[in-house]
């Protein structure tokens, strides 16, 4: 017992990890709880609105992934410049995202007249796209602020200094739930607006974020250790965080799409498929976004153990993380598999009896292939956040680009031209099951490798040079 409790408790052992990881976990919980009650409101406003959210949220998201990829990787760089105990760099690598930031809002908003024929390619029911089209147009306006808070709780997440962002979100989730049931169903002397309440809740529940962050990034504190008052443009620094930053931010995006294209071949089987599988989705958020503020933690430790020159650290904080993960994740499908109505229940409340009578069955089946994958997703988590934390973001790009395509795209895409109906949608899931699966024994050779070890993001300091002694004839008239 007493080596357990050493272990646990030492250096980069699960006891600090779990140290950090807890308030990004209740952080990403309370994304969860957003995320999920927001789509309950819209399944007890109507199934097709649901349904839409779904989609045109993992839309609109596929845009965002690009820019909050490559912006939440200033946390690798603030993390790395912690561990290397050079505080007065993390400010101005703070600075450089908010400059990659606007102008990422201001291109997303650019996209927003783009947003009906976004959505008629998916070649959904005539209800179905103008309800996407609506979520979406109104998601890609407000952009900008979602894309400016994750940048700016790098600043806390990168130091380690975790329960600043928790509490923050937890301002973000209860502005957005208190706005989503006034807009959607029009209370409070609000008009129902259904699904475009819910896009501008978000919208304004984001904003509340940045402020909140911006205010806390400028304390007097701050400016004095972490520069954070020298808001200059850097221009190495700058190309530096977009030379990592964006292979992580063009992995997030195309990964996204892989999923994107996946829904948008399930839709095309029939509605009843969409809203069951935008269901289980839903459900499997509970599982998955937890896991996110795990693999943040790791991505934080093993950069600051890095930028500390400690690989054995490094190391030890992943397999401490994988560990706790792949526990938590196996109980996760087990309860699945076993009492699936339980994780259902919330949707049928105030749900059509009928409408949810056809889908219930589809989802407990649905839920059969979630549970699966979720055994490796935790490795797929955790084991790309380790390399990433240490600079490997080509890679990680890579391998998911291609077996996303491979195994889960066009797959999918075949399968729904050949099969119709309850086979066409099982087929397509094995497929996702398929990518999932895959994608963490790639990672995890990769961790194994070690070629990790040896890389960094930011730049070497400049060795100091030694005094030069006088010369034996300065300052007298003899000749050298």
């Amino acid at each position: 017992m007493k080596k357990l409790l050493t272990l646990i408790y030492s250096p980069a052992g699960p006891a600090e990890v779990l140290k950090l990881a807890f308030p990004l976990i209740l952080s990403t919980s309370a994304f969860t709880i957003q995320l999920f009650v927001d789509r309950v409101f819209l399944m007890w406003y109507s199934g097709p609105s649901m349904a839409a959210a779904m989609f045109a949220g993992m839309t609109v998201f596929t845009f965002y992934s690009f820019f909050m990829g490559t912006a939440m990787y200033v946390n690798t760089f603030v993390a790395q410049y912690d561990g290397a105990d050079r505080s007065s760099r993390i400010g101005p690598s703070i600075w450089q995202g908010i400059y990659f930031c606007v102008i990422a809002g201001l291109i997303m908003a650019a996209c927003a007249p783009a947003a009906k024929t976004i959505c008629a390619w998916a070649a959904h029911s005539p209800q179905l796209q103008e309800l996407e089209t609506t979520y979406l147009k109104i998601s890609l306006l407000g952009s900008m602020p979602a894309i400016l808070t994750s940048c700016f709780s790098c600043f806390y997440t990168g130091r380690a200094k975790t329960w600043t962002v928790l509490w923050v979100n937890i301002g973000v989730t209860i502005v957005n739930l208190v706005l989503d049931y006034l807009w959607i169903f029009g209370k409070g002397g609000f008009a129902a607006h259904g699904i475009a309440g819910a896009a501008w809740a978000t919208v304004v529940a984001n904003s509340f974020g940045t402020i909140a962050f911006f205010l806390l990034f400028l304390q007097t504190k701050y400016r004095t250790r972490y520069k954070t008052s020298h808001w200059a443009f850097d221009k190495d620094l700058f190309w530096r965080i977009m030379r990592y930053g964006i292979p992580s931010g063009t992995q997030f995006m195309l990964d996204v799409v892989g999923w994107v294209f996946f829904l948008a071949f399930v839709g095309r089987i029939n509605t009843l498929s969409l809203t069951a599988t935008s269901m289980a989705f839903q459900i499997n958020t509970l599982a998955f976004l937890p896991m996110v503020g795990f693999a943040t933690a790791v991505s934080t430790l093993v950069g600051r153990y890095l930028g500390a020159d400690d690989i054995h650290k490094a190391a030890k904080s992943t397999w401490s993380a994988i560990t706790m993960t792949a526990c938590y994740m196996t109980a996760v499908a087990v309860l699945y598999w076993t009492v699936p109505s339980i994780f259902m229940y919330p949707f049928k409340m105030q749900a059509d009896p009928a409408e949810f009578a056809q889908l219930a069955p589809l989802v407990k089946n649905l839920l059969i292939f979630v549970g699966f994958y979720c055994l490796f997703d935790s490795g797929n988590l955790i084991f790309s956040a380790a390399v990433k934390g240490a600079g490997d973001t080509r890679f990680v790009m890579w391998a998911s680009v291609f077996l996303s395509w491979i195994l889960l795209v066009i797959p999918a895409y075949i399968l729904s031209q050949i099969f119709t109906g309850t086979k066409a949608l099982y087929l397509i899931w094995i497929c996702a099951a398929a990518y999932v699966c895959v994608l963490a024994v790639v990672f995890l050779f990769r961790f194994i490798g070690g070629k990790w070890k040896s890389m960094r993001v930011i730049e070497p300091i400049a060795p100091k040079m030694a005094p030069v002694a006088p010369s034996p004839t300065a300052g007298t008239d003899e000749p050298a």
